[in-house]
């Protein structure tokens, strides 16, 4: 899973952005409710905006619509800087991934995310060696990974990106999703099996 899972972040499921990418350290404090408006926003863009691709990974692996993720982070983007004075400074990646997610599941209870076909896919980063015959293996290897993700269950889907492919721990998944660690743990459980039958092709349905 992870030498795949590297694979995919690294190309298609990243959002390109301006903004830069590096893993911040976060400082301890909250933002002060008194601080200036301009040291707000830039307190905001030094803690939040790193994690664009982040939030843009996680709706569009719950949403599976390009369109749907992008408007979804946007609002999720002007959300999270309306209410940043409120938050408590422990972590932002997991604070902002919470708005987006929940915002994903708002929009699912209301319609169904448009799946993007297959063909529209990775730009796979592979060596100019790289055989034709490797390189076709691959692509369907990667094919065969995003469409068994892509048919988890939502609820599964999102533990299973916020671990394997944002790589956040369950205590910050916990926090992002509001879910009891515990519950984290079962859901990533859960979505793993599922994920590993439908690679190799067993297709046990596994209840919830």
């Amino acid at each position: 899973m992870s030498k795949h899972s590297q694979t995919a972040k690294g190309s298609y499921f990243e959002l390109s952005a301006t903004v830069p990418l590096s893993r911040t350290a976060l400082s301890p404090y909250p933002p002060s409710k008194t601080m200036s408006q301009s040291k707000l926003t830039a307190e905001f863009e030094r803690v939040i905006l790193p994690h664009l691709n982040s939030a843009y990974n996680l709706a569009r692996w719950l949403l599976k619509s390009e369109q749907d993720a992008q408007d979804i982070v946007h609002d999720a983007f002007l959300r999270a800087h309306r209410y940043f004075a409120s938050f408590d400074g422990t972590d932002g990646r997991a604070w902002l991934l919470g708005i987006v997610r929940n915002a994903c599941f708002s929009l699912l209870k209301t319609s169904k995310g448009q799946q993007i076909p297959l063909n529209e896919e990775l730009d796979l980063q592979v060596s100019a060696e790289t055989s034709p015959e490797r390189r076709m293996m691959l692509e369907e290897d990667l094919q065969a990974l995003k469409a068994c993700i892509q048919s988890i269950p939502a609820e599964y889907r999102e533990v299973l990106v916020l671990r394997e492919l944002e790589e956040l721990s369950y205590k910050e998944i916990s926090t992002a999703s509001g879910l009891a660690i515990g519950t984290v743990m079962s859901r990533l459980n859960r979505a793993r099996i599922r994920l590993e039958n439908c690679l190799t092709g067993k297709g046990k349905e596994v209840r919830p």
